[in-house]
């Protein structure tokens, strides 16, 4: 066991202890890579916490009951995949502990999601269908919710594929943000075209990239995990390229490259989706920009 991992196992005794004495907490789990299998946890990794508590917002807001886990360095407030607060503490030493409180009824809603197949939490579920640890419920809600989870099939990524609405939504998307990009580059605002190239078109390529694979029948990871591994591997060498340096002619030449990559895969992912390509639209929206970077000074 490396200190790594020593440390964590210290939080959890500690998280576990400190509950007993607060009756508002009734159930806590690991989940991510400190409770799975496939893709375990490593030196590097963090340590996923959800805690099921009458009061939610209390333990998410304050962090004085942070030092009775250990020594926080540093902490803030995200927003989590079920779109909730979400605390995230680094404790001395790099621990790097994320903490999602949830009241009982989000579990119980959760539990009713996964029974009828309608989850809008789709990226919990996913973690929880990789693996989890339970360190207490007092209520057996972490079970039946865990229970529940067990019985869909058998890969762990329940996010069904496309409908054809969706997929011709997203490549239109794309094909306007290209243009979107290219005329923001025009404008000399590098900063808006940048994040156009790199945000938002990086965004719907990575959409892309996880259809086509599991068009392809491959696991695919949440939110890019583990892309490398189960991303279409020509796509993956050539993302290289399509990054851009804080320049204009480099955020032009990573957007062509962009439009490259996402060409060849969105139209690979359709064919074999059966779906149709809008290829004359594709078409039109590349024309406009190179004819906005030809005109460029």
């Amino acid at each position: 066991m490396n200190a790594t991992t020593r440390g964590y196992d210290e939080i959890i005794q500690r998280l576990c202890q400190w509950a007993e004495k607060h009756p508002e907490v009734r159930a806590a789990m690991v989940i991510g890579s400190q409770a799975r299998q496939d893709q375990p946890a490593d030196e590097w990794s963090d340590l996923d916490l959800i805690v099921v508590t009458t009061d939610p917002e209390r333990m998410a807001m304050e962090t004085t009951w942070l030092q009775a886990l250990g020594k926080p360095l540093l902490t803030f407030i995200e927003t989590n995949p079920a779109g909730g607060p979400e605390r995230r503490v680094l404790f001395e030493g790099g621990l790097d502990v994320d903490i999602v409180p949830l009241p009982p009824q989000a579990i119980q809603q959760l539990i009713s999601e996964v029974e009828t197949k309608s989850s809008g939490s789709l990226d919990l579920v996913n973690l929880i269908g990789r693996g989890v640890r339970i360190l207490f419920d007092l209520d057996g809600l972490l079970n039946q919710l865990v229970e529940n989870v067990s019985r869909l099939p058998a890969s762990p990524e329940v996010k069904p594929l496309p409908t054809e609405a969706e997929f011709l939504n997203l490549v239109n998307d794309f094909w306007y943000h290209a243009v979107w990009t290219a005329k923001h580059l025009r404008r000399g605002e590098l900063w808006w075209a940048k994040g156009g190239c790199d945000g938002h078109l990086k965004g719907l390529l990575l959409k892309m990239l996880t259809w086509q694979a599991q068009a392809a029948g491959r696991d695919t990871w949440f939110r890019g995990r583990f892309l490398e591994q189960w991303a279409d591997p020509q796509a993956v060498k050539e993302l290289r390229g399509s990054f851009a340096h804080y320049d204009r002619e480099d955020v032009w030449r990573a957007l062509f490259e962009s439009m490259h990559l996402f060409s060849r895969v969105s139209q690979e992912t359709a064919e074999r989706l059966g779906y149709r390509y809008p290829s004359s639209e594709m078409t039109a929206a590349r024309m406009l920009v190179y004819q906005y970077y030809a005109g460029r000074e």
